[in-house]
């Protein structure tokens, strides 16, 4: 569960799916909550799922078609719920069942997968949902407590490397190849988990976005337990 009494400046808190959607970032607050503390047995959604490989894609139909208890059925219940107003508002939700993400070891330097902070981008104005329901859940990163990994000399010298164009189109390498979405936190840094049941919104880099993209990471999985999340 999320500690309502913290005051993170960049997290807003609302209450219904509306508010969820509507509510603008302002000032340091890149990333919307709606709090909820969700009834039924998720982990049973887990458990009845055939699971393919390390990342399991779970369709509305076949939700529909699980044999559950009365909790699991709670359970989704809310699923079909949140699925279907993410589509009505426009967006494109998938429901995972995660076991791990694959890792990326090409640049041992600079790691370009989920499990690094790192931003969202998008050559158009949108958004990040996402809802951990069962599992390690999500954290995010206070902009001020991230540096861009390319602006770390060290780092950039290897990237430098790896280059072997004009100068003048370095930067573009790094876009290209996603180096400039990812950051190393501070030694001091507080993350914040967030927590099962509630569903986020986080801020995406994108043209005219008025506020810094929401740094976050997915979280190292408990051996054995898999996540079940809902993400676009």
């Amino acid at each position: 569960m999320i500690d309502l009494s913290q005051t993170e400046k960049q997290i807003g808190y609302v209450t219904n799916f509306q508010d969820l959607v509507a509510t603008p970032y302002t000032g340091e607050i890149n990333a919307i909550c709606w709090t909820r503390n969700l009834t039924g047995d998720f982990s049973e959604i887990v458990r009845k799922v055939a699971q393919c490989g390390n990342i399991t894609t779970i369709e509305p139909a076949e939700l529909h078609e699980l044999e559950l208890s009365e909790q699991g059925q709670l359970a989704r219940e809310i699923l079909l719920s949140d699925l279907e107003l993410l589509k009505a508002h426009g967006a494109s939700p998938v429901l995972n069942v995660i076991s791990y993400y694959d890792r990326d070891d090409t640049f041992p330097f600079l790691p370009t997968d989920v499990y690094s902070w790192h931003v969202d981008r998008s050559p158009i104005p949108t958004h990040t949902f996402l809802c951990t329901y069962y599992g390690e859940a999500s954290d995010i990163l206070p902009n001020a407590q991230g540096k861009k990994k390319i602006l770390i000399p060290e780092i950039r010298n290897e990237l430098k490397k790896l280059y072997d164009g004009a100068d003048e189109g370095f930067e573009a390498f790094l876009s290209e190849h996603f180096f400039d979405l990812h950051y190393q936190a501070e030694l001091d840094a507080r993350p914040i988990n967030l927590g099962t049941g509630h569903l986020w919104r986080l801020a995406v880099d994108h043209p005219g976005s008025l506020v810094p993209p929401c740094i976050h990471r997915a979280p190292m999985e408990k051996p054995g337990e898999s996540r079940l999340l809902m993400i676009c």
